[in-house]
């Protein structure tokens, strides 16, 4: 401020009340990721989320695997009992194609690689806005009020799941005495 500026000057007054408007927005934001108003928003969790997502990726495709090298023993057997030519061919096409099953496989190894980069990029802002939230001070984000972004659905509202593993929900045995 110059010494000819008038401190009471309306343009400075109003660059103040912006100034202030804008950090009240961002203590707003930063209380809303600190304490969202439910789980589905809790920053926290995305990464173990995604790990989630990367191990029963890896479950199902070693399962899909194990279960292809099974049923090729199996054909193994199957054609040694054939005698005839036009019926080894059959087994024979059904193992390319059980190879072709082990090659679209591989999907699960990049995803795996792509999702944990995400992760790591979501871990590192989570740094970032925890360093941010204990700057301003846990205490005082507490005091700030945050509402929803949008109203959940009935039918979202109901929604908990796939629960992480360790994390309660129910298990297969009480699903399936829900149908008895």
């Amino acid at each position: 401020m110059t010494e000819h500026q008038n401190p009471a000057d309306p343009a400075l007054k109003q660059e103040l009340v912006g100034l202030f408007q804008y950090i009240q927005r961002v203590r707003q934001e930063i209380a809303a990721i600190h304490k969202p108003v439910d789980d589905e928003h809790h920053f926290n969790k995305m990464g173990d989320q995604l790990d989630a997502i990367v191990k029963a990726t890896e479950q199902a495709t070693n399962t899909i695997m194990a279960t292809i090298e099974k049923n090729e023993a199996l054909l193994e057997k199957l054609k040694k009992s054939l005698g005839d030519k036009g019926d080894t061919s059959l087994v024979d096409e059904i193992t390319t194609n059980n190879m072709d099953i082990i090659q679209a496989c591989s999907f699960q190894d990049i995803t795996g690689q792509r999702v944990t980069k995400v992760a790591r990029s979501i871990t590192y802002v989570e740094d970032r806005v925890n360093a941010l939230i204990e700057a301003w001070g846990k205490a005082e984000l507490e005091k700030v009020d945050v509402a929803p972004e949008q109203e959940k659905t009935e039918d979202e509202k109901l929604l908990n799941g796939p629960q992480l593993e360790g994390e309660g929900g129910l298990n297969q045995a009480e699903i399936d005495a829900l149908f008895d």
